[in-house]
């Protein structure tokens, strides 16, 4: 060998393969508003199907007309709407309306919780790695088994009677 490869271009060109590119293309998402400055998102739990609404604002939630606290009494429910927003470190920075129907509290609460996060990532896309990395954005895909027939539920059986 009289010649040594340096490089691994020079390695590819000898080898007969087109080296790659180096750099790699980096994906800029742009924020996605309406004409009034709010972002809108559908966040989903169980049977519950939330319209979640945001924009700039004190930290108001309205959920189906009535506020936060009214409409989700359980300390536990409220403390579930406000986690996209401390893990963000967005709190008190934006107004929330949401429409929610099906399901039950736990499930809606769940579907807001999501619909925020979505909407949040859309307003500003640099909280999309904080959002992601707390698994917010996913849609929690458990919903409730269908019951089959002969059990008296999805998987419990009627009482064995050997006589």
């Amino acid at each position: 060998m009289a010649e040594e490869i340096n490089t691994l271009e020079e390695l590819g060109q000898v080898a007969g393969v087109e080296a790659a590119a180096p750099e790699a293309e980096v994906i800029t998402r742009e924020p996605v508003r309406d004409d009034l400055g709010r972002s809108y998102a559908t966040g989903k739990r169980k049977d519950a199907v939330a319209r979640v609404w945001i924009k700039p604002g004190s930290g108001k939630v309205t959920v189906n007309g009535k506020p936060q606290n009214e409409y989700f009494a359980r300390p536990v429910l409220q403390m579930i709407l406000a986690q996209p927003f401390t893990i963000t470190g967005t709190t008190d920075q934006f107004d929330v309306v949401a429409t929610v129907k099906g399901g039950g509290l736990s499930g809606q609460a769940g579907a807001v919780k999501h619909g925020v996060s979505k909407a949040l990532q859309l307003y500003d896309p640099s909280l999309r790695g904080a959002l992601k990395a707390a698994g917010f954005l996913t849609r929690d895909s458990r919903v409730v088994e269908r019951k089959k027939y002969g059990k008296a539920k999805a998987r419990k059986s009627f009482q064995f009677s050997k006589r």
